[in-house]
């Protein structure tokens, strides 16, 4: 019958037509790699191969820690904070008013040597609450104009400091106008103490960054000094207390390198120092500290990394302990069925 004859029409995706379109298709084309099926190394995490790993982990980490927290042990550091100390009695209850005004701000202090200090002894000096990382500070620069002469009129990104009577200032932008201006001079046994300022900076940004050709310029010029001043007969290439001071710190606190002394000194000796104390910490709340630090093969005084190392492999070695007391107590058989959630509530209950 013909209802039961089947029509032309419904022919399906086999259908020996082959003048019917070819539907497109989205599916991708076949490969092991869209279908994760590449060899690959599924480890099962056996009892003895976590212990194991644990273990492995803090024997590495824990001698570690303890040759990193021996090598920070033996750097030596003075530390004397001086802002405060450094302002007369009369303007303790008004800074600002003192250190913007004309009066004398020289300090003396006095740094006793606790244990003997190997030659080279850096010289930081360490600003707290100072942002150096804040946007508008970082932005206000032009590294063209620091590294070549031909762009020394490129004050476009120094605003609000880019030009002062009408003529471009170089280097222009916060981060030179702010410049650090406390100065130190040291003296041992009423012998003055040298303290070298070269080499002080990076080497990449001495050759790079700062042109040998591009000489200070109408700096610090304007109504408001920021900090200190620079030599116009000096290129900015040998200007290492600006080049040190224009790479910007990432947090609030920070140390930058103000020179090095080039002798050892023993243990209980007085060094006297004699400061200017110029520099405005006191419109923000900021702190002044005078670092003499000695270094060791990691660097300056830093604990952290050897306790961060020896708090992971005394973790790790705890874990090992526990899971090893854990298994040993009440040991499980590998790929025990009995374990399974059907297996354990028999019909669902």
């Amino acid at each position: 019958m013909s209802s039961n004859t089947p029509s032309s029409s419904a022919g399906g995706v086999g259908s020996a037509d082959s003048s019917a379109p070819r539907r497109n298709s989205k599916r991708p084309k076949y490969s092991k790699f869209t279908q994760q099926e590449l060899p690959a190394c599924k480890p099962i995490l056996t009892p003895r191969w976590v212990i194991s790993a644990f273990i492995l982990v803090s024997i590495v980490f824990i001698p570690i820690g303890v040759v990193s927290l021996f090598a920070s042990q033996d750097v030596v550091e003075i530390i004397d904070r001086y802002e405060t100390e450094c302002v007369p009695q009369d303007f303790r209850n008004n800074k600002v008013s003192f250190i913007q005004s004309d009066a004398n701000k020289t300090c003396t202090r006095r740094l006793t040597v606790t244990k003997r200090m190997k030659q080279p002894i850096y010289v930081y000096y360490q600003l707290d609450n100072f942002y150096q990382n804040h946007r508008r500070y970082v932005k206000s620069r032009s590294d063209s104009q620091l590294k070549d002469n031909s762009s020394w009129n490129d004050v476009s990104s120094c605003k609000p400091e880019d030009d002062s009577n009408g003529q471009p200032i170089v280097p222009c932008g916060l981060i030179a106008w702010s410049l650090f201006n406390d100065t130190y001079n040291f003296s041992l046994n009423n012998q003055q103490l040298a303290v070298n300022k070269t080499e002080i900076s990076w080497k990449s940004d001495r050759d790079s960054k700062f042109g040998n050709d591009v000489f200070p310029r109408n700096f610090q010029n304007g109504t408001l000094i920021g900090g200190k001043s620079l030599d116009p007969t000096v290129p900015l290439s040998e200007q290492e207390d600006l080049i040190v001071w224009m790479r910007t710190a990432a947090l609030p606190t920070f140390r930058k390198l103000y020179g090095k002394i080039e002798r050892d000194l023993q243990p209980n000796e007085v060094i006297h120092v004699t400061l200017e104390n110029n520099y405005n910490t006191y419109s923000f709340n900021g702190k002044k500290k005078l670092v003499l630090s000695t270094t060791s093969w990691l660097g300056g005084k830093n604990d952290f990394l050897g306790i961060a190392y020896l708090t992971v492999g005394g973790l790790c070695f705890f874990l090992a302990l526990s899971f090893t007391v854990v298994y040993l107590v009440k040991p499980r058989r590998l790929g025990d069925p009995s374990y399974l959630s059907w297996n354990r509530n028999p019909g669902g209950q």
